[in-house]
């Protein structure tokens, strides 16, 4: 269950009755950069490598998984135990295919990035291991409009469970429901609800949310650039 909001955020509360927002965290796979068909081809590979045919359904399964869950997931599919190399042969994939420039950002997010980085903190709270999300915040340019980026594996349970999202809030400094969360994915829209954040959903075409995921949000945007609008509306004034 989300905690209660502190007394001092009712005094932050508008006319309609919403919270002032004061920072924001990103979800990066499918929100900042287009790359979470690059996880299944990677998952499928290794998977093929080893005797193992990979689904569809094991992806959205393995989707929003800690690096750990995952790669135990994974590596049961295929029968080794061998878990981090298991882990590392897919993200060693990644990172090449980070170098090779097959990971690109979306259109409109480093707009969408700036705009909420100029009214307050923003966070990553990403399933991605840590070494990816800071090569891919370096590649794209984006790190130095962040104040802190976490990685599932760096909290006890992976998305759907709130512990990343809530993890950011801590960073920025901030209570998770004076956050919004952008996500693009059932189990990171889960994620960000449960942690109590006004969750704005990016849907993802290829891996749609489901319906019951869908219901969590505060708002749907069909671009980052209407996620940008949302954010503008509903965080701080610009910091001088």
């Amino acid at each position: 269950m989300p905690a209660a909001v502190p007394l001092e955020l009712h005094r932050m509360t508008g006319l309609t009755g919403r919270v002032v927002l004061a920072g924001t965290v990103f979800d990066m796979d499918g929100v900042l950069v287009e790359s979470e068909h690059l996880w299944e081809e990677n998952w499928r590979a290794v998977a093929a490598a080893n005797g193992y045919d990979w689904q569809h359904e094991d992806t959205l399964t393995c989707q929003g998984m800690s690096v750990p869950e995952w790669s135990g997931y994974l590596g049961g599919k295929i029968g080794r135990v061998d878990h981090v190399n298991v882990a590392n042969e897919v993200i060693d994939r990644m990172i090449a295919a980070l170098h090779a420039g097959e990971i690109e950002m979306l259109p409109g997010s480093a707009d969408m990035v700036k705009a909420a980085a100029a009214r307050g903190p923003v966070a990553v709270a990403s399933s991605a291991p840590r070494r990816l999300i800071g090569a891919v915040l370096e590649a794209t340019d984006l790190m130095p409009h962040f104040s802190a980026w976490v990685s599932s594996e760096e909290v006890p349970r992976g998305k759907p469970s709130p512990d990343v999202y809530e993890e950011a809030a801590r960073r920025l400094g901030l209570h998770p429901r004076e956050c919004a969360g952008v996500e693009d994915s059932s189990n990171g829209i889960r994620a960000a609800a449960a942690a109590g954040l006004t969750v704005i959903g990016l849907p993802n075409p290829v891996y749609p949310p489901k319906p019951d995921a869908i219901a969590l949000c505060d708002a749907i945007a069909g671009s980052p650039d209407e996620a940008r609008a949302l954010l503008v509306e509903r965080l701080g004034a610009v910091r001088g």
